[in-house]
């Protein structure tokens, strides 16, 4: 082999000898790992043989794996050479240094080197992860209310969505809806008072409904409140868990159960009973069994006082009950957790910790034995009408005993303060003396009005659902997160940002705050209504709205990796083509109250997440989307 030069092999000695076979060239590359080929100069087509040295060529990509979108650095390096290439539309380059790249679809890059003694190559490939999305539900599917409120979960097989007022199933694979048409929420409860209005005669639920995926039982269940204030009618919690976990199924059913009445436990100002707002729902229960519950919190409006947050309500199911004898109403309790006299709740007829977030689980690793459910709340600012900023959030504990009198209880009236980085909620006191509006959010002016942006909810007094549950075996993660205001921006005080938490119990039995961040790459867009997830790996995925004055509202997701500490990435869905317009002052839309971001079950790396946006004006859809974070398999 006169006149060759052989280079180092990058981490691939133990599977390439000299030669290269082409079997373990093409292993490489895949495995996208950076190759050093050896050269000779009598071999290379002009080469300067006679001792002339052989040029060395080197390729690395940083990162290794992206979205689509955005842009990674190539890196090569050479000896001997004078002039470089990259194929793939990249051209000549020079012997040293680096290029941006901005692949669409999976791509291997090969670094040419050329020198008087001949060329060598190295590769890199670059994986793309794509982002698949399709539409769910729209107002041509029956609903009409311009307050969407998107919520849904990953299955086994399909993905299930909820829009007010209607329920869908998309298949996993082809994004086709599995029912022929929409089907109204009262379906599932057939009779009883979670079925027709005793005094309207109209259906018994409106609005607000969440869906679950149970994970370690392979149900789905979905959870909602009746809404009418007759007292003699009164209210009740309506929950339904399915048969099977396909939704395609001819044996299908729902076992569905109406909970006794819930106005003792809501209480009420003396004219009326309190407003059961805002569902949550969440899977709980530990290695022996004994914590099995799905738990449901809902706020308490006073609808006599511009429905005022006036407290909340955590009820648990029995679980188990529920899965082992389908058909009839097992055991459940309520608490109410927002009694008058606890002052450090409480502020000038408030409750500051409202809308409580319960953990639920993720993956199929339990909560170690023993162990309760814990929730999370906000802690708003003092109602004075003067003060915006918070210091801190509430841990709440919840223990059920079903063999109890009273099965479920709180560890404490008063929760754990939990102090955390100074934080204003979105668009708190957007509307003087009412801290539950905060409607900001801005949207582009309409001709109309050209000087005046439409603005829309950035639901920021409260914490958003999910607090996702994680149980590595060293430690069990919780995440939670919602709208700040963020500073940043001197033109527009009251820009929006993602703020996220993530707690951890490293075997002491309580979480604790083990770190968080703000999600705002640029002091342009508003950032609002978020929710969270993690996959097997630690990966993040945030999804949010996003929207300003001079961009119609979008769906986007950030992702990051906890055991990293990468910085988190921010990736486009889907960009609206339109807003939601009103033509009368303050201009002021609804807006959905939920997202949700959950995670597949069956890989449980997949991340799944609905929002809503516009086709056009007043024109709603939502999207579901689905991706892989790089890294998780």
């Amino acid at each position: 082999m006169i006149g060759c030069s052989m280079r180092p092999f990058t981490t691939v000695s133990n599977f390439v000898r000299q030669g290269f076979s082409g079997r373990a060239k093409s292993s490489a590359v895949l495995l996208g790992l950076t190759i050093v080929l050896a050269s000779c100069g009598g071999n290379s087509g002009g080469g300067g043989g006679g001792g002339t040295p052989a040029p060395t060529a080197t390729l690395t990509a940083t990162p290794s794996a992206i979205f689509p979108g955005q842009a990674v650095t190539l890196t090569f390096t050479s000896t001997n050479a004078n002039q470089g290439s990259i194929d793939m539309g990249e051209g000549p380059v020079g012997a040293n240094g680096g290029v941006t790249a901005n692949p669409t679809v999976t791509t291997t890059y090969t670094f040419t080197a050329t020198g008087p003694g001949g060329t060598a190559t190295a590769t890199v490939t670059v994986t793309v992860n794509q982002i698949t999305s399709f539409d769910g539900l729209r107002q041509s599917d029956g609903v009409t209310d311009q307050d969407v409120d998107p919520n849904g979960a990953i299955g086994t097989k399909q993905y299930m969505e909820y829009v007010n007022t209607a329920i869908q199933a998309y298949d996993k694979g082809t994004g086709a809806p599995v029912w022929p048409a929409a089907k109204q929420i009262e379906t599932l409860w057939p009779s009883g008072p979670c079925a027709v209005n005793q005094t309207t005669g109209k259906p018994a639920i409106q609005l607000d409904v969440v869906i679950i995926f149970d994970r370690l039982a392979s149900r789905w269940v979905v959870g909602a409140k009746t809404s009418n204030p007759n007292q003699s009618v009164g209210y009740f919690f309506c929950i339904a868990v399915s048969s099977t976990d396909d939704l395609s199924s001819s044996s299908l059913t729902w076992n569905s159960y109406s909970s006794i009445k819930l106005d003792p436990i809501l209480k009420g100002n003396g004219t009326h009973t309190y407003f059961p707002d805002w569902p949550k729902l969440s899977t709980w229960t530990d290695a022996t069994g004994q914590q099995s519950a799905y738990y449901a919190t809902m706020d308490l409006q006073d609808i006599d006082n511009g429905n005022a947050e006036v407290g909340a309500v955590v009820c648990a199911f029995d679980r188990t009950g529920i899965l082992n004898n389908p058909g009839n109403i097992k055991s459940e309790s309520c608490v109410n957790v927002s009694h008058q006299n606890d002052s450090v709740l409480w502020s000038n007829g408030l409750f500051l910790g409202h809308s409580l977030i319960p953990a639920d689980v993720d993956g199929t690793s339990v909560p170690p034995a023993g162990r309760d459910e814990f929730m999370v709340s906000i802690e708003n600012p003092l109602n004075d009408g003067v003060t915006l900023t918070s210091s801190a959030l509430n841990l709440w504990e919840f223990h059920v005993d079903w063999t109890a009198a009273t099965p479920l209880t709180v560890t404490s009236q008063s929760p754990i303060s939990v102090p955390v980085a100074d934080y204003i909620p979105g668009c708190y006191l957007s509307v003087p003396g009412n801290p539950a509006i905060t409607n900001c959010v801005q949207e582009p002016p309409t001709p109309a009005n050209p000087q005046q942006p439409q603005i829309i909810d950035s639901v920021g007094d409260r914490l958003m659902p999910r607090l996702a549950y994680r149980n590595f075996g060293s430690h069990e993660s919780y995440l939670v997160t919602h709208a700040i205001q963020t500073g940043n921006n001197s033109q527009n005080a009251t820009q929006t940002g993602v703020r996220w938490y993530e707690f951890r119990d490293n075997g002491s039995g309580t979480p604790s705050l083990n770190q968080s961040g703000t999600i705002n790459p640029d002091d342009i867009l508003y950032r609002f209504l978020p929710s969270i997830a993690q996959d097997k790996k630690g990966n993040v995925a945030v999804g949010y709205s996003t929207s300003n004055r001079f961009t119609n509202p979008g769906i986007y997701f950030s992702y990051w990796s906890l055991p990293n500490a990468t910085a988190p990435a921010e990736i486009l869905i889907t960009q609206g083509d339109g807003e939601e317009v009103t033509n009368t002052a303050p201009f002021a839309g609804k807006w959905g109250t939920y997202s949700s971001m959950t995670v597949d079950p069956i890989d449980d790396c997949t991340f799944w997440y609905v929002n809503e946006y516009f086709a056009a004006d007043n024109t709603w859809l939502t999207r579901i989307a689905n991706f892989k974070v790089p890294g998780c398999q």
